[in-house]
């Protein structure tokens, strides 16, 4: 066993001795920062799938982190307002189920990103971080000017949604949905980088040329990527908005996409557990350094520029020396 697999299985077993510690010691408040840890872990697992298999940078992530979340606030205000989303032949009606909107999210979020990857990979560098930008700056404006759904304000849901033979009221049940779906994303994710796709996929972030002559498409390859990132981010979204009962525009906001991105150059870019390390310590420091500044952001700039200059690796690719990523 490699050492960055030890390191990966230790904080597995992390993210599950400290929600039981803190439900043995009754503090709920933990168990739901260590679920927003998952979930936003999760949102970062979905980009380092286009970002460290694929090195595309997106600054647009956030779009599909809302779009997600909107799914949710959409299907499960017109649930508890018992008003249909449409009144056509076919009524569509909104859902307290969580596996439907997850679906939904999931569904929604990736024909978003096949569109908008469709259109940013016919460029690249700059320009492609760019349009992602503006894309995510689209549906950010486009959710301030939509009263239906709260506009500027945000929409609330008043009880969390159902999920099979749990109550999702309960922290660490819903903790245990959370987790259960990142470590099935990690797994996939492990999967996926060891394929024929994700080694053609590698192939492409290194030399597309070299792909194009063996026959392969990077373009294709790249939007498959894009779309399956786009995907995971959305049911990221989803589980977030679930958690608080509450989506808003910020969502769809650059500085979102911008989290996303810290997340993974923190823990390690290509790294499988490095959104999950990012995450995790993202949230450690903005409930510790929260409560004496409200600049803490000041302390996570200076340890990313430390990591960027002196750590390109991340957190994990100090622990584990200079082993392959996705060992």
């Amino acid at each position: 066993m490699s050492r960055e697999t030890q390191i990966n299985s230790l904080i597995m077993v992390g993210f599950i001795l400290v929600p039981l510690w803190a439900w043995m010691t009754d503090e709920p408040f933990i168990i739901t920062l260590t679920t927003k840890a998952a979930i936003l872990a999760l949102a970062g697992i979905g980009l380092n799938i286009a970002l460290g298999l694929g090195g595309l940078v997106s600054l647009g992530h956030a779009a599909f982190f809302g779009i997600g979340g909107y799914a949710m606030g959409i299907l499960a205000s017109h649930a508890q307002s018992y008003d249909p989303i449409l009144e056509t032949p076919f009524l569509i009606e909104g859902t307290k189920s969580m596996i439907v909107i997850w679906l939904v999210a999931m569904i929604t979020s990736g024909l978003a990103a096949l569109a908008i990857g469709a259109l940013s990979l016919r460029t690249s560098g700059v320009y492609f971080i760019m349009i992602t930008l503006a894309f995510g700056q689209m549906f950010f404006f486009f959710s301030i000017s939509w009263p239906a759904y709260g506009g500027e304000d945000g929409l609330s849901i008043y009880v969390r949604n159902n999920f099979p033979g749990l109550n999702t009221l309960d922290p660490i049940q819903f903790y245990i949905i959370v987790f259960v779906i990142m470590a099935l994303a990690l797994l996939l994710t492990a999967r996926l980088a060891k394929s024929p796709f994700g080694l053609a996929l590698n192939a492409a972030r290194q030399s597309a040329t070299r792909v194009e002559t063996i026959g392969l498409s990077p373009y294709r390859l790249r939007l498959l990527a894009f779309t399956l990132s786009g995907m995971i981010t959305g049911l990221a979204g989803a589980l977030f908005a679930d958690l608080n009962r509450f989506v808003s525009p910020t969502m769809f906001s650059w500085q979102t996409s911008g989290e996303i991105i810290v997340f993974i150059i923190l823990g390690g870019t290509a790294r499988l557990f490095g959104p999950v390390v990012g995450a995790a310590l993202f949230i450690l420091l903005e409930h510790i350094l929260g409560g004496l500044s409200d600049f803490w952001h000041i302390y996570l700039g200076l340890l990313l520029l430390l990591i960027v200059l002196f750590a390109r690796g991340g957190i994990i690719g100090i622990l584990a020396g200079r082993e392959v990523a996705h060992d």
